[in-house]
């Protein structure tokens, strides 16, 4: 194993890593982190999905829970950054969430980043019992209910969950930053309120200019505008997903996440890809 790298100059290149296969080893998303903290990647992220209603794959990633498999992977790691993008936060219980967290948080020893969304399918939240149509109310009280349980004291009153006493810990020994994913209004506006971060996806630069100029015009407060992108292999291809990264670093991207397909090859292709940035 080579000795870890710098971090790169430049834009930070981050990766989301390869979670979509119920037949891949655990062990292959810790050796891909540990390989991407080699490189000098930024951060590492993994999606969320519970119960979806096809199988797992490119459309459904996140076979292996990513709070559990990012602690694992903290233990492997010394610098590289651990988030999820994104965990799909109405569909889980915001005090065990708030307490996964704070340990991951500490586990990490600082480097973990909570990416969260509404979720778009609604098979799933049916699914696993959960009210599709005020996902997005109930996203919102769950940042709120993080940040109390975090930062706050007394007692919490909202919509959805409520407590009179309670004793909260560990406490994070910094505010653990929220990423907010999403390119709708809402999830715009939401970043606006409640993100440290937001990310597209899907974008071209010119979507991601539009994009972050709506969320400059819904707060003054510097939120870093990222955004993901994919190259899953093939050669024209990878000419496009790295002419559109520098498109996105000319933009100003604070950051871009690159999926780099199956599992098969990916660590491959990532390599190929920061050499073609360096």
């Amino acid at each position: 194993m080579s000795e870890l790298t710098e971090p790169m100059t430049g834009t930070p290149l981050q990766v989301v890593l390869p979670d979509e296969s119920p037949g891949m080893s655990p062990r292959a998303l810790v050796d891909l982190g540990t390989r991407a903290e080699e490189l000098g990647v930024d951060a590492v992220w993994l999606p969320d999905h519970l119960l979806p209603p096809a199988p797992y794959g490119p459309t459904f990633g996140g076979v292996y829970e990513p709070l559990v498999t990012l602690a694992h992977l903290a233990a492997r790691t010394e610098r590289i950054r651990l988030g999820t993008s994104v965990l799909v936060a109405p569909m889980r219980d915001p005090f065990v969430l708030g307490k996964q967290v704070a340990t991951l948080d500490a586990l990490s020893e600082g480097r973990f980043v909570l990416g969260v969304g509404t979720g778009w399918s609604r098979e799933e939240f049916a699914a696993v019992g959960s009210d599709f149509t005020t996902r997005g109310a109930r996203t919102d009280e769950t940042l709120r209910l993080l940040r109390h349980l975090f930062e706050g004291e007394g007692p919490f009153e909202g919509r959805f969950h409520s407590y009179e006493r309670g004793v909260f810990e560990p406490r994070p020994a910094r505010r653990v930053p929220v990423m907010v994913g999403g390119t709708s209004e809402r999830a715009l506006s939401r970043a606006a309120e409640w993100g440290d971060a937001w990310q597209g996806v899907g974008l071209d630069a010119a979507g991601f200019v539009a994009a972050r100029n709506r969320l400059r015009e819904l707060t003054h407060r510097p939120v870093r505008a990222q955004t993901r992108i994919a190259w899953p292999g093939g050669e024209p291809e990878f000419d496009r997903a790295v002419g559109l990264f520098r498109e996105l670093t000319a933009a100003g991207a604070d950051a871009v996440a690159v999926w780099f397909g199956d599992v098969e090859g990916f660590g491959a292709r990532m390599e190929r890809f920061v050499a073609a940035l360096r």
